[in-house]
């Protein structure tokens, strides 16, 4: 799957990436009670513990869009706002993705609920080198519109997460990236619980660099048919 991304960068002020292989982390928070916590407020919603902490899932590329207007299959999905890091020209780029997600297919199998709905990515990147240093500081916020006003749905500092790095590690453990490869580097709870909303708001905000990615997406339901 092809995605384009504008830089602030003259020496590549738009990227075209050949996304091959696309993983997404679940399970990737430092504080282990914190991680047990969130598996428990899923399995209060029917949704099975996992395996393993972190768990790495695999799914195809050609679920990836930039694009604005969606669509989804019935009324129980939602996103969820993480950052999204790519490897490309011999080094690794820092985006933000929505990990959209089946709730109901969820309570039967996390890896089809994750494959199951199309994945909404900015069409903004930063170099990783430029953020490495300071990653913890990295904000994450996402808002969902609920009743026409834009509602706070997920808001913190990275520093919760494990951080890209040590994901791509476990990950490939003695393996070798390869051109192409990105990850779904993991997300904050959500406020409030986790409901299914439409319109969906996402933003990572570099507060050392005082800049912002940001994309917002809406998705209408087609009917469930037996």
């Amino acid at each position: 799957m092809q995605l384009r991304f504008t830089t602030d960068y003259a020496d590549a002020a738009v990227l075209d990436v050949e996304i091959n292989q696309l993983v997404i982390a679940g399970w990737v928070g430092r504080d282990q009670e914190a991680v047990l916590h969130h598996i428990r407020e899923l399995e209060a919603l029917g949704v099975p513990a996992p395996g393993a902490v972190p768990l790495f899932y695999r799914v195809a590329t050609n679920q990836l869009t930039q694009e604005t207007q969606l669509e989804v299959v019935g009324d129980h999905t939602s996103g969820e706002a993480e950052p999204f890091v790519f490897f490309h020209r011999g080094e690794y780029w820092v985006s933000l993705i929505s990990d959209h997600t089946d709730r109901h297919l969820e309570t039967f199998s996390v890896a089809l609920s994750k494959q199951a709905c199309i994945k909404p990515v900015a069409g903004h990147a930063w170099r990783m080198a430029d953020v490495k240093a300071h990653w913890d500081q990295l904000e994450l916020r996402a808002w969902i519109n609920v009743n026409g006003d834009w509602v706070t749905y997920q808001q913190g500092a990275l520093s919760s997460l494990l951080t890209p790095l040590d994901l791509l590690s476990r990950y490939f453990a003695a393996g070798q990236v390869e051109e192409g490869f990105a990850m779904s580097c993991g997300t904050l709870s959500a406020i409030g619980g986790i409901r299914p909303a439409s319109e969906f708001r996402m933003a990572l905000h570099d507060p050392v660099l005082n800049r912002t990615l940001e994309h917002t997406y809406i998705t209408g339901s087609l009917p469930v048919i037996a």
